[in-house]
């Protein structure tokens, strides 16, 4: 359609004007033609003679003017557009600025647009997800610098035995350490405070247990120190600290191949991190006991609240080991993935919270939510199969165990502890069981557990998390 719409009047019955449109049709007819209505200046059918002028500038003005709730706020827009009052008076016909707002409003039908969408409170930190992935397998350079242990002995029972336990511990601690932050850095640090020693100590003295004495329960120890001091800097925040403290192991570990250091500087190496990152959470801490407490803090909640985070992470601890067993980069792939399985949890509540404000109806943002925890678990266990394959492991267990852990997080995130922690539990005592039955499960036995786990998780993910309250 090209050229101008002519105004034609009605039959004089109403003050509306309607549009026709070059094939026939009037206003009336099409749902997106807009209708001025003008004031009354005379007998009915007659126009003044300010219509045409007036009229070409509420068309002009229209989705400005729409909005409005009171002539005033045209009369403020008339202003931000320079119309004097002299160019009023000549051009519209009007008296003054005000007279020729008010006959603005009049014409010009009330439109409310949607109010434009608040900004995502889930954005992710991509430096902070992709950081902690490195974060948690970096450590690992230690055991290239240490002398090997052997393989399947006592000693390596007793590092196993004693990361368990730091995995658990950590997991609760935490827990419990992001709800007083939820209250304040204060009562949060003193939480750390009592947590992590005790559970260096209680880790190495199970290292120690198993391992016995020897150089292997001093490592245990040192392993315990370490796990609990990088679990302090990673509950605050403190990322690139963690990354700096590693910087010797890591230095180290790049060297093997070109230079041997010698017994002294191996040993030396993961000593002088242990230390940095001991420092540095003990910093961390002191700065958090800074902070003024809180008034009226209330009593905090029972121990046992945090029980099924601990659970999980000794869970998730002995499948890790069951899937990487005789796959050693497997596990590295695993931990690495988990700095983007952290960019997807974040994601996914974006998400979410994009399709509460789109969906209408219950049944509509639950078949949303599904979509979205379709999406965002299949964007992180896809990578994982290239990652099995590079390292010769069987991707299939591997996979199934990633999409077990991923549902787990995302329901730990919403605070729904428990069942990621009996199912994970159920899945790690069976195979743990059958081991003890001169059973080892294989790669098969595998797939299925942990893809049976990842199922049931997936259920209450959908059931749980497929409800606007939840995500309210």
């Amino acid at each position: 359609m090209s050229g101008p719409i002519p105004l034609e009047p009605d039959d004089g019955r109403d003050d509306t004007l309607s549009l026709r449109l070059a094939d026939g049709t009037s206003s009336a007819e099409s749902e997106t033609t807009l209708a001025l209505r003008l004031p009354r200046t005379g007998h009915v059918g007659r126009r003044s003679r300010t219509d045409g002028p007036v009229d070409r500038l509420a068309a002009e003005l229209a989705e400005r003017i729409g909005p409005a709730v009171h002539a005033y706020e045209v009369a403020a827009l008339l202003e931000s557009e320079g119309l004097t009052g002299e160019r009023i008076q000549r051009q519209y016909g009007h008296p003054d600025l005000f007279s020729l707002a008010e006959d603005l409003f009049r014409k010009v039908p009330r439109s409310f647009p949607e109010p434009p969408s608040p900004p995502d409170p889930w954005v992710p930190d991509h430096v902070r997800c992709a950081l902690r992935g490195a974060l948690f397998a970096l450590p690992a350079l230690a055991y290239l610098l240490v002398p090997p242990l052997p393989h399947g002995g006592r000693e390596t029972q007793g590092l196993i035995a004693a990361a368990l336990f730091s995995w658990a511990w950590g997991q609760a601690l935490g827990h419990r350490t992001h709800l007083r932050l939820a209250v304040g850095r204060r009562e949060a640090g003193r939480a750390l405070l009592a947590g992590a020693p005790t559970g260096a100590l209680l880790a190495s003295a199970v290292g120690a247990a198993v391992a016995g004495t020897g150089p292997a329960a001093l490592f245990a120890a040192a392993q315990s120190c370490y796990l609990a001091a990088a679990g302090v800097l990673l509950v605050l925040g403190r990322e690139r600290v963690l990354l700096a403290t590693l910087a010797p192991v890591a230095a180290g570990a790049a060297a093997l191949p070109w230079w041997e250091p010698g017994p002294p500087v191996r040993t030396g190496l993961p000593l002088l991190t242990l230390a940095l990152a001991a420092a540095a959470a003990g910093h961390a801490v002191r700065e958090t006991l800074k902070a003024p407490p809180v008034p009226d803090v209330r009593r905090p909640p029972p121990l046992r609240t945090s029980l099924p985070y601990g659970l999980f992470g000794l869970a998730a601890g002995v499948l890790v080991l069951w899937v990487g067993r005789g796959h050693t980069l497997a596990v590295v792939v695993l931990t690495v993935s988990m700095g983007p399985a952290e960019w997807l949890l974040y994601r996914y509540r974006g998400l979410s919270v994009a399709a509460l404000r789109a969906a209408t109806t219950p049944r509509g943002f639950r078949l949303r939510s599904a979509a979205v925890l379709t999406v965002c678990l299949t964007a992180y266990v896809l990578p994982l199969i290239p990652g099995a394959l590079l390292t010769g492991a069987d991707p299939l267990p591997l996979v199934a165990l990633g999409a077990t852990l991923w549902t787990a997080l995302l329901l730990q995130a919403f605070g729904i502890g428990l069942p990621p922690a009996l199912i994970c539990c159920a899945v790690a005592a069976g195979l743990t069981a059958a081991h003890l039955l001169d059973a080892p499960p294989d790669p098969l036995t595998l797939a299925l557990s942990c893809g049976a786990a990842a199922a049931v998780l997936i259920g209450c993910a959908l059931w749980l998390l497929g409800r606007p309250t939840a995500h309210a």
